[in-house]
């Protein structure tokens, strides 16, 4: 077998055998804490739901009488037919529905962000290694150094009085105008890149100095070392000695934080949701703990764990190909 794929089968055996025990977990600790969500909905309706009412929502939720290991497979068997279960604070809304919802926005929201801090950060941290001493070299890492030491939420909400309260270039919450209809059309799309602007900004500023410092410090290595002697010895291109000899390797710390970084995507960006009240996961989060629900938080978890475990298994599947050193 090739050793290239006998490595990435090896890597993923180790996230499948992580997961599980995420899976397994996300399973136990609800069922150690005190109380349950039928208890919960008790309270909500104030005693007024009969016994047989109660036992009816404890299975609803599968809190059954069975032996922990049959509610264990039962449990394992509606995980992988999707079915994660019915939230408390949306009865009788399936928890998936709900995820998927707040997936899309948390995607849409902090996906770019990280994507643009990402190829942005990493593009000006090589041209000021590359130029070292330049202007850029000189100005950008200092002014982002100090913008990204701010405290996020402190900035975050700075740049929400200013622009959204004050000025009112910009609107305060939500992730699209009232009255449009979500879908293909024009009127929603354009709205939600006009909501998503100002948070995304905000993500992007604070981000993008940790990636432009990181590149730049690797470069500077990279750049006295002999292969990249030897490339201006042959005559190259700046341009070829850049891209493909520096820049290529200096990437690849970079990526590895990316992977990660693309995992927590699936989270939600939770303080920036929170002063926005952007509909994402990480407000979709908050509001499941204010409410206590326990399916919704074990979904929103599982979510959250299984991405950060996917991302580090396409990190390990890029540096293979970026980097031939691991293919031996």
């Amino acid at each position: 077998m090739n050793r290239s794929v006998e490595y990435l089968l090896r890597r993923l055996g180790f996230y499948s055998l992580a997961a599980m025990v995420a899976i397994t977990l996300n399973f136990m600790i609800p069922r150690m804490m005190p109380g349950d969500p039928a208890q919960i909905m008790f309270a909500r309706f104030k005693g007024e739901m009969s016994p047989a009412v109660i036992t009816a929502m404890r299975e609803t939720f599968g809190l059954t009488n069975d032996p922990m290991w049959q509610q264990y497979l039962t449990y394992l068997k509606h995980l992988f037919s999707g079915d994660l279960g019915i939230s408390i604070s949306n009865f009788p809304k399936p928890v998936i529905s709900i995820i998927a919802t707040g997936l899309t926005w948390s995607i849409f929201l902090a996906g770019s962000a990280l994507i643009i801090s990402f190829i942005l950060g990493t593009s000006l941290g090589a041209l000021a290694a590359w130029r070292r001493g330049g202007i850029l070299d000189s100005i950008m890492p200092p002014l982002l150094a100090l913008l990204g030491a701010f405290p996020y939420f402190w900035m975050a909400m700075l740049v929400l009085f200013v622009f959204g309260f004050g000025l009112g270039w910009f609107p305060l919450w939500h992730a699209y105008p009232d009255g449009t209809s979500p879908g293909f059309n024009s009127p929603f799309i354009l709205g939600a890149l006009y909501h998503a602007a100002l948070p995304a900004a905000t993500m992007v500023i604070a981000s993008l100095g940790g990636w432009m410092l990181a590149m730049r410090n690797t470069m500077i290595g990279i750049l006295g070392s002999d292969y990249i002697t030897y490339a201006r010895a042959r005559g190259l291109t700046s341009r070829r000695v850049l891209i493909r000899y520096a820049a290529r390797n200096a990437l690849l710390p970079n990526i590895t934080g990316f992977g990660m970084a693309l995992g927590f995507v699936l989270g939600g960006a939770l303080l920036t949701e929170i002063i926005f009240s952007y509909p994402g996961q990480g407000y979709l989060l908050i509001q499941a703990v204010r409410a206590q629900d326990y399916p919704l938080m074990q979904g929103l978890f599982l979510t959250i764990t299984l991405a950060v475990l996917g991302a580090n298994w396409f990190v390990d599947i890029v540096t293979l190909l970026l980097d031939p050193r691991t293919r031996r």
